[in-house]
């Protein structure tokens, strides 16, 4: 599907996501809520999405929604199963009533997972320690690879009988798919592991049966998309040509209606993603000891500062605009109407907002009616703490999240 686009292109005019016609092009992205304590739908959590979705937005994403109980990167988080469907379908319906449309972030954290919280082992391409969760990730099986692919099949009919328009299926950040595809993460010998080719099976599969399990799933179809790391941020891990080689192959299969761009990993440096300012001292207060302790020693290794400018991944992305076809979606400093114009100008067909809709939920009402608004936004990132508790922007208290 060749959807370049020039200038004139209005990122509030309305725009087809594959069989889905948003109202505009901004889309908000995956966050986490810290709101389902219970692993379900709560009032709190559609309050969550519905302020975004009264405040402009063509699209609000939900996450995480994990595909099985380990999959979770903690044990209160929400998963796909029968018992969630008449929540989500109440979130949806609220979401729709406000005239946006909705998408499920669906995945597997691998070893991104809390197997403490969770109380399931986690997977990883290979035996992996998360230092806060204090437990090692299995080395995943061929028949447990197998049974991650049919998860992300019944999370994708669940999200359809829920109402959702959209599901996004998480291929980035070093979770489970994303550390498949990293050469620092995976150094397996076996099918999944050496080439890139055996490294992106498992990213490939999730999205087949993903898309197997749209197209067959009744009469009603919705978007398939993808969040997909451009590089981790980490020497030895993923990088803008495999990543690249990568893209080309999700192209090809045709599973995908758009690939969202992104980088960085939660495992090892988070902030190549955010930019800004690293909230050593905050994130550390959000752990009890020793965690807090080992954050404090050595939190400038893991939250590492780099310096924020506007569309501060678009220089990445510009790579993939000019060898793919397919629509993009841009995300990372995304938060005036001139960088939207830029995006478009640049031929990427939607933008991702994560940031600026939690210290604003109605920013985009704001720049529709006036192309001059500022996000309030500082990039400040204390906002990052709040993820254990109940996201949201310090400064404003709006309840948004940050980028997930």
């Amino acid at each position: 599907m060749n959807s370049s686009q020039n200038v004139s292109t209005d990122v509030f005019g309305a725009a087809k996501l594959g069989p889905v016609t948003l109202r505009n092009r901004i889309i908000k992205a995956a966050t986490f809520e810290a709101s389902t304590p219970n692993a379900l739908v709560t009032d709190d959590l559609i309050t969550y999405h519905r302020l975004p979705a009264a405040g402009g937005v063509g699209m609000t994403t939900v996450a995480y929604c994990a595909v099985s109980p380990g999959g979770r990167t903690d044990g209160w988080q929400l998963w796909m199963r029968p018992e969630a469907v008449p929540g989500l379908r109440r979130l949806t319906d609220a979401i729709h009533a406000e005239g946006a449309a909705i998408s499920a972030q669906i995945g597997h954290a691998g070893p991104v997972a809390n197997a403490r919280t969770n109380k399931a082992q986690a997977l990883a391409p290979g035996r992996f320690f998360n230092p806060l969760s204090m437990r090692f990730a299995k080395k995943a099986t061929k028949d447990d690879i197998r049974d991650v692919l049919a998860a992300h099949a019944d999370a994708a009919r669940l999200a359809i009988d829920a109402g959702f328009d959209a599901v996004e299926v998480h291929l980035g950040h070093n979770y489970l798919a994303s550390a498949f595809l990293s050469p620092l993460l995976n150094r397996r010998s076996d099918e999944f592991g050496g080439s890139l080719e055996n490294r992106a099976k498992v990213a490939r599969g999730v999205v087949r049966a993903v898309r197997d399990a749209v197209d067959k799933h009744g009469a009603k179809q919705i978007a398939v998309t993808a969040k997909l790391n451009m590089s981790d941020g980490v020497r030895g891990g993923i990088s803008n040509s495999e990543a690249l080689q990568t893209a080309k192959w999700l192209e090809e299969d045709g599973g995908l209606d758009a690939i969202e761009l992104t980088a960085g990993s939660s495992l090892v440096n988070p902030m190549y993603l955010f930019r800004g300012d690293a909230p050593i001292k905050e994130f550390a207060g959000a752990f009890k000891p020793p965690i807090r302790w080992g954050v404090r020693m050595t939190g400038k290794n893991f939250l590492r500062q780099y310096p924020y400018r506007e569309a501060y991944l678009l220089r990445e992305a510009r790579l993939f605009r000019a060898e793919l076809t397919m629509p993009l979606i841009l995300l990372g400093g995304i938060t005036n109407r001139e960088t939207m114009d830029l995006a478009m100008a640049e031929g990427f067909d939607f933008v991702a907002m994560g940031r600026a809709l939690l210290a604003e939920p109605g920013l985009v009402n704001r720049i529709k009616a006036d192309r001059d608004t500022r996000s309030g936004c500082t990039h400040c990132n204390l906002c990052m703490p709040t993820i254990y508790t109940h996201t949201h922007c310090v400064l404003t208290g709006a309840p948004d999240a940050l980028v997930h």
